[in-house]
């Protein structure tokens, strides 16, 4: 009999383990393969021999060791990161969880029971005192996952896992792009106000000139009141470049989450290293590897799992209690020959009318359609943000001739 049981065990087992689950096959992206063209385009160089985003690590990219040193203290101390890890490892955990629920909980039990019988209850007319004690080794309510729901919940709980780990590189790659336009911010601002203090003292040596020759009747009250105005925009120019490079600090300090050292700050944008020049590949099928496009297909994915678990809702659930281990009415008699005992007994449930399984089925169906949607805006939100970038690259050689032409025009002719 104890032979039988076990082959019933391992049958089900061995039956267990289908899916309902549709299968996945990786959407069309809604992009074209090829990169836009026009004449925002014209001037984008070929990057030829450049390597790919993902043949790139961030310290190659970001080329200026002061900024590196700063990026790997954000890596380290900025709390939004480690609020994606945690969440990751908290992922991690629900997963261990639900493929758990795959495998039986086997606990082990012992029980002493003693009491007093009076007469009037006693088989045999008399008072008597029963006692009774055991030791069990078993399963309680096992479910079977023979139409695989417990297996779609653990495929669902796996990709959201995956899906999390992906949102954490997405958060580091964004993290690092923030701070380096901190940075360079920072010395942008550094160096506009280093223009601003020079414009306010050449002004001021312009002002008191004139001011002295007002005095002697020479300038009129008109030519003092202009050069003025001129002091008290330059100064209000060093009072608002002042007021940015404070904010950008304090941004900067927050990503970087601690107070960035002043020798990790930047003077001015000369001293700031250029970044490395990255190719966009030959195709828009690179944007399919995105941290944030894996993740909304992993989500989608997990919408797929989904599925299956409400699927399998409408089939039986079959469930296993079994339990073997030794009995006796005396504490001493627990392991002696003869007072062995065990138990089996399966329980099947067939939902006949619950019409909250066909809602649940309906909105599985549902969320499968948002995430799908959600995946094709990712890959569309991609394409653009890709876009937009090799536009800039392609006219940001026009935009500095014209300044540079513009300046030159704009200076006055120096008298001999």
């Amino acid at each position: 009999m104890r032979r039988q049981g076990l082959l019933a065990l391992g049958l089900l087992m061995c039956l267990g383990g289908c899916t309902l689950a549709p299968k996945y096959t990786r959407p069309e992206a809604p992009i074209p393969l090829p990169w836009p063209k026009g004449a925002a385009y014209e001037d984008t160089p070929a990057a030829v021999g450049a390597p790919t985003a993902l043949e790139l690590s961030w310290q190659e990219f970001f080329a200026d060791p002061k900024l590196q040193m700063v990026i790997a203290r954000a890596l380290k101390n900025n709390r939004d990161l480690r609020l994606a890890a945690l969440n990751v490892e908290r992922a991690r955990a629900l997963y261990g969880i639900q493929r758990a629920e795959l495998w039986p909980v086997v606990n082990a039990g012992g029980r002493g029971d003693k009491q007093r019988v009076p007469a009037d209850l006693s088989t045999t007319g008399k008072s008597m005192t029963m006692e009774e004690y055991r030791v069990n080794l078993g399963i309680t309510s096992w479910e079977i996952d023979f139409f695989g729901r417990l297996r779609s919940l653990k495929d669902e709980a796996l990709q959201e896992y995956l899906a999390t780990e992906q949102a954490r590189c997405s958060a580091r790659i964004l993290l690092m792009s923030e701070i380096a336009r901190v940075y360079l911010t920072l010395a942008a601002d550094k160096e506009n106000f280093k223009l601003a203090r020079s414009t306010l003292e050449t002004q001021q040596a312009t002002y008191d000139l004139i001011k002295r020759r007002y005095e002697v009747g020479i300038a009129s009250r008109l030519d003092l009141e202009r050069v003025q105005s001129q002091v008290d925009t330059a100064r209000r120019e060093v009072a608002r470049f002042t007021q940015l490079v404070a904010q950008d600090q304090n941004a900067l300090n927050l990503l970087a989450g601690s107070m960035v050292p002043e020798q990790l700050l930047p003077a001015d944008l000369s001293n700031v290293g250029s970044l490395k020049e990255i190719s966009p590949g030959l195709s828009s099928e690179v944007l399919l590897n995105r941290p944030d496009i894996l993740q909304a297909e992993y989500r989608l994915k997990a919408a797929y799992a989904n599925i299956g678990a409400a699927r399998a809702a409408f089939f039986p659930r079959i469930s296993l209690t079994t339990a073997m281990g030794t009995a006796s009415a005396e504490l001493s008699g627990l392991f002696s020959s003869g007072s062995g005992t065990w138990n089996f007994a399966p329980r099947i449930v067939l939902p006949l009318f619950d019409a909250r399984i066909w809602a649940a089925l309906r909105v599985s169906k549902a969320n499968r359609k948002i995430l799908l949607t959600q995946y094709e805006k990712a890959i569309q939100t991609a394409f653009r943000e890709v876009a937009d970038a090799l536009a800039v690259r392609g006219t940001v050689g026009q935009h500095v001739r014209l300044y540079a032409v513009l300046g030159g025009g704009n200076e006055q002719p120096k008298a001999p």
